[in-house]
């Protein structure tokens, strides 16, 4: 008996869909990439839910006919390509016809489209992969795509799906990275009836300018080679803008944005000993190169890339970045042009160079009157005379042979080092390399992981207070500005609440701009919006973890920024309190994330190593 058969069409959407469409951003991606391919010079994008419940993107471009209305959802359709051969001169964003396919087999998808040609428009109604309607309608020239109710029939993959603003976060991230890449078109983003982005036309500059915050202005360098190979444009970053945070870092290819870790590399090392430690450069950065050597058809999504002589391409973009660095004086370079200065005029015919007289005075005494007196060997030994002299008042008789008596102020001194050994001795407590606190045990030897205790300590205190709300906020007598990108405004503003109940007074200013009135009695950072880029960065990481607690999470990024860092070199009071609070926690033993506070070396251990 036979086993093997034919999925059916419907079956076999979803499971391409699981490749395609792997969350509502992912659906964004692809109606936006479709616009574009429609020559549309207006984009809209409204989303509610984060689009777990609408999607929908409308366009003014060249619109659909009746019959392409209704084939643009077949698997395999496209207008793209004709044969393998197109696959290696690909121009447009989208090339397979799988995008719509697979949105209409996990979603109720509505779509209205007409060209200016035609009297009236199209209206398809298909769930499921199931056509429900179609019909003619009157609708502007343009497509208008509506998606409702995204993974409907796939509740597996819904319940996968983050929280909205985890999914939020990420639609913003696809719709700036074709925003970026097409600044010829105007964008708008609307979420839950907010207006998030209103980017009008403009050139490159202005669209980063519009999305990232008018600060960016003065951040950016212009990038510009050309080659045989490739041609390397956009803007990057001064290093002394550099985040805490990996943010804007964009590879464009032909208009489409890639992930590329070797080109990354590439950037990286251009910015190397310019950077301090843990922090990333901002870019943006365009390839354009010939269609023949890149294959974009290696990954679903389009993001992975593969080009044909990479390690030149490798070259060529370091080389680049350091260029523009070292053109607009950002790095060290070498000036091989003569100074002015030193451009001495050239020798007339016959003369020659005539070299300067030195004259000295080996007789000058700076003790003469006349300073100018030469010649004798009696004020040579004047001089020398009136030299020593100079020694007299610290020449002291010493006829006891007992030690001369100390200062008042260096018996104080001497006191204080006598008293703080003594105190250091009667504490046991020792400090390693300004990480480690060493102390004894009857046991053994324990040795402390300041950063780790300390953590440990912060979180528990900021836990208590979040439940007791009796957050302690120090007031800021000169409140600071922070600016963040979109995505992380969003994420700010989604955890105001949570970020209040840590210790922050915070306050939305607009355009990703906050004012901070307020911050933590424990923080000891001057250097608020490093800090909180970290905090979110963190948070982010979190996210994917199995705490679902937002303010646990948040609790548990903001104690890791405000712990004390390696290096930090601890009083004899310091390391006995954090030790005595450190075993005041509830979970001394490990930090919230589970690394080790302290270890125990035995003194069996300690005999062995001895042997």
């Amino acid at each position: 008996m036979d086993i093997i058969k034919l999925l059916p069409d419907s079956v076999a959407n979803q499971i391409a869909a699981g490749e395609v469409i792997q969350r509502p951003a992912s659906a964004v991606k692809e109606l936006l990439e479709n616009a574009i391919d429609s020559g549309a010079t207006e984009i809209v994008l409204i989303v509610k839910d984060s689009g777990k419940t609408l999607i929908q993107v409308t366009d003014n471009g060249c619109g659909m006919s009746e019959t392409d209305a209704r084939l643009c959802f077949e698997r395999h359709a496209t207008s793209k390509i004709r044969e393998a051969n197109d696959l290696f001169a690909i121009r447009t964003m989208g090339f397979r016809g799988e995008a719509l396919a697979s949105i209409a087999a996990i979603g109720q998808v509505e779509l209205k489209t007409k060209r200016i040609e035609d009297e009236l428009g199209t209206s398809i109604h298909i769930e499921g992969s199931s056509v429900k309607s179609q019909e003619p309608c009157q609708c502007p020239n343009g497509t208008s795509f509506i998606v409702k109710n995204l993974f409907y029939n796939v509740p597996a993959r819904r319940n996968f799906l983050k929280s909205d603003t985890t999914e939020m976060g990420y639609i913003i991230e696809e719709f700036q990275r074709v925003a970026l890449v097409n600044p010829g078109t105007g964008f708008s983003l609307f979420h839950n009836g907010k207006n998030v982005f209103k980017l009008e036309t403009g050139n490159l500059r202005q669209r980063i300018i519009a999305i990232f915050g008018a600060n960016y202005s003065q951040k950016l360098v212009n990038i510009e080679t050309d080659t045989n190979l490739i041609k390397v444009g956009g803007f990057i970053g001064k290093p002394e803008f550099a985040k805490k945070t990996r943010g804007e870092q964009y590879f464009f290819a032909n208009g489409r944005f890639i992930k590329h870790p070797y080109f990354h590399h590439a950037v990286e090392k251009a910015y190397q000993e310019l950077l301090p430690e843990n922090t990333y450069p901002s870019y943006f950065i365009f390839l354009d190169v010939d269609p023949k050597t890149i294959d974009i058809n290696i990954h679903p999504t389009k993001t992975e890339v593969k080009f044909e002589d990479e390690k030149s391409l490798y070259m060529i973009i370091r080389s680049a970045v350091k260029q523009s660095l070292g053109k607009f004086s950002l790095t060290p370079s070498l000036d091989f042009e003569i100074e002015k200065s030193m451009d001495f005029p050239e020798l007339k015919p016959g003369e020659t160079i005539k070299v300067p007289e030195v004259k000295i005075n080996p007789y000058f005494n700076p003790f003469e009157k006349n300073g100018h007196k030469t010649g004798s060997s009696a004020n040579v030994r004047k001089g020398l005379d009136q030299w020593e002299k100079l020694y007299e008042p610290l020449k002291t008789e010493n006829t006891s042979g007992q030690i001369p008596e100390t200062s008042t102020e260096t018996k104080i001194f001497e006191s204080a080092i006598d008293e703080n050994l003594i105190e250091q001795e009667s504490n046991r407590y020792y400090q390693l390399q300004g990480r480690y606190i060493l102390t004894q045990l009857r046991s053994g030897l324990m040795i402390i992981n300041q950063q780790n205790a300390h953590e440990r300590i912060l979180f528990e205190r900021l836990m208590s207070s979040i439940e007791k709300e009796s957050i302690a906020i120090q007031q800021q007598l000169f409140p600071q500005t922070v600016h963040f990108s979109p995505s992380d405004a969003e994420l700010l503003l989604s955890l105001k609440q949570e970020i209040h109940n840590t210790g922050f007074d915070i306050e939305d200013f607009g355009n990703g701009a906050f004012v901070v009135n307020g911050t933590p009695m424990d923080l000891q950072e001057p250097d608020v919006q490093g800090l909180l880029e970290r905090v979110i960065e963190n948070y982010k990481k979190d996210i994917d973890k199995s705490q679902d607690n937002s303010q646990i999470r948040l609790a548990v990024s903001l104690a890791r920024q405000m712990a004390i860092k390696p290096g930090k070199i601890l009083s004899i009071e310091e390391m006995r309190s954090l030790v005595d609070q450190l075993f005041a926690c509830s979970i001394p033993d490990a930090t919230p994330a589970g690394k080790k506070t302290f270890t125990i070396i035995a003194y069996e251990e300690l005999e062995k190593k001895f042997k």
